[in-house]
């Protein structure tokens, strides 16, 4: 099995030897399971809160390529730190044939396993919560007294040893002057082009451009404004433009103002790689089309009759297919009977996810075992300073266990049946009107649904989870007032 690894750490307290770490810990995992480490992604002192991430990005773009068969994580953290992204890049990846694994929380293949990663995940994403709100009050005390929250430190501008602004004397008169020019009827592209004429940089090094002209003209900054989040105080900070210029440029902004493009948002499709067709077993993709009279249709279509033309299987209403799917899958969970079984089983299944844990206390076994036998020894009469040597040896190596035993159980202690069960029924307050909830529902419980003309087979994330239902039930249920199902 080839594989790559993915390192990350963000800026909070954590530095390049935290990588060092990652990686080691990964390729110690890919050597105990026969993976074939190709290369490595790294991103340094970004966020798993955001998606904007060079190195990621680069990986999921490679995974089409068919050269990896695994992304190894040191721990899914690392992957995502939410839950929206995770679930949507592990979809990519699985679509191109790569799996994600977690080289400190081995998730098992079971099905099971699927709800545990999210309980994984879940915790992860609280966990960037509770610290976002730390750092935002941290940052909110610097706000109050106007100091510097970091960031691109605007052109005129620079940061004093006590973290306040001040101005700097050989760029402020530049900002000054191109405020004064646009008020005068300079335009954007004529400022751009003299500031490069004088051979002025950007502060990353680059050439002034338009997006950066602009940005200069519309930054109150200039004007005394300091601003975080819901701080905002006039006057915080040296200004650069008078007030009265300042408006002058914005009005003049206003009037030369294009009208922004409009976007057409993309759908979302809840059962992307998860809804299957029942003629031919291949995936339904989502689609849209738009008829003589404007309104717009989505649908989920067998990819064989769009293609290939292999398979005759009628396509499927979008809201008609989610809604069932939501539906049955939250009458799965309001089954005590269903969710004890499952909780029981998430129970189990944790005791043995851990690696590390097992392999230290094997070598504490083996450690002590070895112990035994050099006393044994000595009791015997067999005494030289080789013996008292190796014994030394073997009594530093069981208090090094000892205490690695002690950090793994703390770094990873159990989930109680209390916290399992609070996870896992918290599902049922989910208002399935609202489409992050709905999609984390169908990402936690459901594995399959398979689509036939007369039925519908919904497999859940849970030994025994399989439904079937047929298209007479759905006539009489709620579900019928979304009209036909299936298209011609």
């Amino acid at each position: 099995m080839k594989g790559v690894i993915y390192a990350r750490y963000s800026s909070d307290n954590q530095r390049e030897e935290s990588i060092e770490g990652q990686l080691r810990e990964c390729k110690e995992y890919a050597e105990r399971n026969d993976i074939t480490i190709l290369g490595t992604y790294i991103d340094r002192a970004l966020s798993a809160k955001t998606d904007n991430r060079p190195e990621f990005q680069h990986m999921i773009k490679d995974s089409a390529k068919g050269l990896f068969d695994v992304v190894l994580v040191w721990k899914l953290d690392r992957f995502a730190r939410n839950r929206y992204d995770s679930a949507r890049y592990k979809n990519l990846l699985k679509k191109n044939g790569v799996k994600v694994i977690s080289a400190r929380e081995n998730i098992s293949e079971g099905s099971e396993g699927i709800i545990l990663e999210a309980m994984l995940e879940g915790y992860a994403e609280y966990y960037s919560a509770e610290l976002s709100e730390k750092v935002i009050r941290g940052l909110t005390d610097n706000a109050l007294k106007c100091k510097y929250n970091g960031g691109t430190v605007p052109m005129g501008y620079y940061i004093d040893e006590q973290q306040y602004y001040q101005i700097d004397p050989k760029t402020a008169p530049v900002v000054l002057e191109m405020f004064t020019k646009y008020s005068e009827g300079a335009t954007m592209q004529e400022l751009v082009n003299l500031l490069n004429s004088r051979g002025m940089r950007s502060i990353r090094g680059g050439k002034i451009t338009l997006n950066i002209m602009n940005h200069l003209l519309k930054n109150r900054r200039y004007m005394g404004e300091y601003s975080y989040r819901d701080v905002v105080k006039e006057d915080g900070i040296p200004a650069i433009v008078p007030k009265e210029l300042f408006e002058r440029v914005q009005e003049r902004l206003a009037k030369n103002k294009k009208a922004p493009a409009r976007h057409k948002a993309e759908d979302d499709y809840l059962l992307t790689t998860k809804l299957y067709c029942g003629k031919c077993g291949s995936f339904m993709v989502g689609e849209s089309g738009t008829s003589h009279t404007m309104k717009v249709h989505r649908y989920y279509r067998c990819v064989n009759t769009k293609k290939k033309k292999l398979c005759d299987k009628k396509a499927v209403k979008k809201d008609w297919i989610e809604d069932l799917v939501v539906n049955y899958t939250m009458k799965a969970i309001m089954n005590d009977e269903v969710m004890e079984r499952l909780i029981d089983t998430l129970m189990e299944l944790q005791k043995k996810e851990s690696t590390d844990l097992p392999l230290l206390k094997k070598q504490l076994a083996e450690t002590e075992k070895g112990i035994n036998n050099m006393l044994n020894a000595i009791q015997a009469g067999i005494f030289t300073p080789s013996t008292k040597q190796r014994l030394d040896e073997l009594e530093e190596t069981k208090s090094q266990l000892e205490v690695s035993i002690l950090q793994e159980e703390m770094h990873k202690p159990l989930l109680t049946r209390e916290q399992i069960a609070f996870f896992i029924y918290h599902f049922r307050k989910f208002d399935v009107t609202k489409r992050e909830q709905r999609q984390r529902l169908i990402d936690s419980f459901v594995n399959a649904v398979y689509l036939y003309e007369d039925k519908i087979i919904l497999t859940f994330n849970y030994k025994d989870g399989s439904k079937t239902i047929t298209l007479e039930e759905v006539e009489g249920s709620d579900l019928s007032v979304l009209g036909a199902p299936l298209l011609i």
